[in-house]
């Protein structure tokens, strides 16, 4: 049963050079696509109390706000339910701020990126470095007390010491979380099409994360799943629901949600989307096999790693002797938990290739 729901919001007012995401640089249809989202909620969500609520991009922060009120209030939360929504600092100004707070909103995910102004151009963002300092500044002026900020490294012209002064930016900011994402240039994006120079190589990059890893650890930040920290007690609720192998609902454009055993995604254009809200493009019953994989996978995500004997219970099996060759052959990239597995910095820095491994067994 679902406790989750994303829901996408696919506009922005330009595109990202690295972005391979679904989203479009065109907001005249902005007022039907949120009608047609409720519309989707009202026919497909099933009345749960859902812990959290997620608005993610896109860009959620050119939606104005009676809208986002009007989808919030399709659902019914839990009395502490974490609603997040995603902020581009160049949209932040106190009453959209303050706006969302009084709706219930108590989470942002600022989308920053870098505080490189000359990198930010590089990539195609349409804020500097200011904008983001101001943005955090705001959300605290109106209340907001849980605020995350997005780094990417591994930008093109990027160092080490540019990944430094990027971390000693965001610690100056005094927020809960940082979310930590190493640049994946997919063929659809821009950057994929006209590939940049000057991009840090693989181990320039592993090195970038590491050393993420250790500065954001040493000022008591926890690493809770591969990309994100936290302080204690503001890790994603949402996301971690996610990597728990819970299930959740998505709603909008390309949205991809998990219900019933069902994996599913809506259609993927703004256009067919409003013609059908309330279908999806593609579902899919998993198999025991298939739900056994993305178990392994997700919960390898996780700083905690793997349950060995919820995963037993859940799919009658012994999980030690059914994958003993993978756990002896990458014996250095494990640790031993009390719950089961989790992979350490080593693993982490390979966990394709090894977590490869489970799913050909």
């Amino acid at each position: 049963m679902p406790q989750s729901a994303y829901i996408h919001i696919p506009f922005c007012r330009s595109k990202c050079k690295y972005c391979s995401f679904v989203s479009f640089n065109k907001p005249e249809p902005i007022t039907a696509y949120m009608y047609s989202i409720m519309k989707e909620i009202s026919e497909n969500y099933s009345g749960e109390e859902l812990k959290t609520l997620y608005f993610g991009g896109g860009t959620p922060s050119i939606i104005p706000i009676d809208l986002i009120q009007k989808v919030i209030k399709k659902f019914r939360l839990a009395k502490n339910a974490e609603i997040t929504f995603e902020l581009n600092p160049d949209d932040s100004n106190p009453d959209y701020l303050t706006g969302l707070l009084n709706m219930g909103v108590n989470r942002l995910s600022i989308g920053s990126q870098t505080f490189d102004d000359n990198i930010l151009k590089l990539i195609g963002r349409r804020h500097n470095s200011n904008q983001i300092i101001n943005a955090v500044y705001e959300a605290k002026q109106a209340g907001f007390e849980n605020i995350s900020v997005d780094l990417i490294y591994g930008l093109p012209t990027q160092t080490l010491i540019g990944v430094k002064k990027d971390l000693d930016k965001v610690l100056n900011l005094d927020i809960q979380h940082v979310s930590t994402y190493g640049l994946k240039i997919e063929k659809e994006a821009f950057f994929g099409k006209n590939p940049p120079e000057n991009l840090p190589d693989e181990d320039e990059q592993a090195d970038m994360y590491e050393f993420i890893n250790n500065i954001l650890e040493s000022k008591g930040f926890l690493r809770y799943e591969i990309s994100n920290f936290a302080q204690s007690g503001f890790e994603s609720k949402h996301n971690l629901n996610y990597w728990n192998n819970n299930e959740y609902y998505g709603f909008g454009t390309a949205a991809h949600g998990y219900n019933n055993g069902i994996r599913y995604y809506n259609h993927g254009t703004i256009e067919k989307y409003i013609e059908k809200p309330s279908s999806h493009a593609f579902g899919k019953l998993l198999t025991e096999k298939e739900k056994l994989e993305e178990e392994i996978f997700l919960g390898f995500r996780k700083t905690s790693g793997i349950d060995v004997l919820r995963i037993n219970n859940r799919f009658n099996i012994d999980f030690e002797t059914k994958y003993s060759d993978v756990l002896e052959k990458y014996s250095d990239f494990f640790e031993k938990t009390p719950n089961g597995y989790k992979l350490n910095i080593k693993g982490i820095m390979v966990s394709n290739i090894i977590l490869a491994e489970f799913l050909e067994e």
